[in-house]
């Protein structure tokens, strides 16, 4: 997963790593993104420390306008089948979120996925949601604790990293629901993902991030199922715009149906990502989190 693989738009790792060390510096300008202990003034080295400073003085790799994430959740056929297949014409990596159980049903195609420069994540061994859902009844956060999630956030990565030989670094909220139990037990389990992995990824949220301020363990992630390409074209654009980094996620992927993101849609996003002349970086979010969270750290280091 971490060779320098050349990637659509002309980004290679390498190329984002040199970048994110000297925009540290157009960080630094704009007022960082460390924190400062009130008690010593030192700048600390959390990465997830947020930005004080504006976020156009952030600066994305080789003069791109900003960054895009394909994910998808859960490890579904389709995906295997008719969306990788797309993404590798075009040379867009993409994170996919999966569970131990769809996972293991395709395992060969998932290793074929991982070769070609795909990003495997965890997206929980059981998919817990709130019971609400009468799916999820049985497996309801509500009756979750922090324990019992941090069991089997580390039983997936097992199962993942026994099967495709890759531990996966960043992760997917389930239903995009971040919290364990009820009421004045309730808590949030995102500081569990924050210390067990690089990101976590929310979902049917209604922005881009922020690179020079967005909390990495809980990035925005917005939908992509069934919208047209003028509809994600503009989301696209407003990312541009404002040099943000649009996380987009989805299930299926066919031509229409519930939880689908359209083949479409899903072609057009890669020719206009691949186009130069747009200004887009467009990533798998482990890429892109290292790219961001490199350029943090090299900002409050010239505090």
């Amino acid at each position: 997963m971490d060779r320098d693989v050349r990637r659509c738009g002309g980004v290679t790792r390498r190329d984002a790593l040199r970048t994110a060390v000297a925009s540290g510096l157009l960080l630094a300008v704009g007022g960082g993104c460390g924190s400062r202990d009130a008690r010593t003034n030192r700048v600390t080295a959390d990465p997830y420390a947020a930005a004080a400073g504006p976020s156009d003085a952030f600066a994305w790799p080789e003069g791109k306008r900003a960054a895009v994430s394909l994910t998808f959740d859960d490890a579904r056929p389709s995906q295997a089948q008719t969306g990788i297949p797309l993404l590798d014409r075009y040379g867009v990596k993409a994170t996919f979120y999966v569970s131990p159980g769809p996972l293991q049903t395709r395992r060969p195609a998932w290793k074929q996925a991982l070769a070609n420069g795909h990003e495997i994540g965890n997206h929980s061994l059981h998919h817990p949601c709130t019971g609400n859902f009468a799916f999820a009844r049985n497996k309801a956060l509500e009756d979750y604790t922090l324990g019992r999630m941090e069991r089997e956030l580390r039983e997936a990565n097992r199962v993942i990293e026994s099967a495709l030989g890759v531990r996966p670094t960043t992760f997917a909220y389930p239903c995009g629901q971040k919290f364990v139990g009820r009421g004045r037990r309730l808590k949030s389990y995102v500081p569990l993902v924050a210390r067990m992995f690089e990101a976590g990824r929310g979902w049917m949220d209604e922005a881009a991030n922020d690179p020079a301020f967005c909390d990495p363990a809980q990035l925005l992630g917005m939908e992509l199922d069934g919208l047209d390409f003028d509809a994600a074209r503009k989301l696209i654009d407003s990312a541009v715009a404002n040099g943000s980094w649009l996380v987009f996620a989805g299930h299926e992927i066919a031509a229409a149906g519930r939880q689908t993101t359209r083949i479409d849609t899903l072609e057009a996003i890669c020719r206009h990502a691949c186009d130069p002349d747009n200004g887009i970086w467009i990533d798998t979010v482990q890429t892109i989190v290292r790219y961001v969270q490199t350029s943090r750290q090299a900002a409050s280091r010239h505090l």
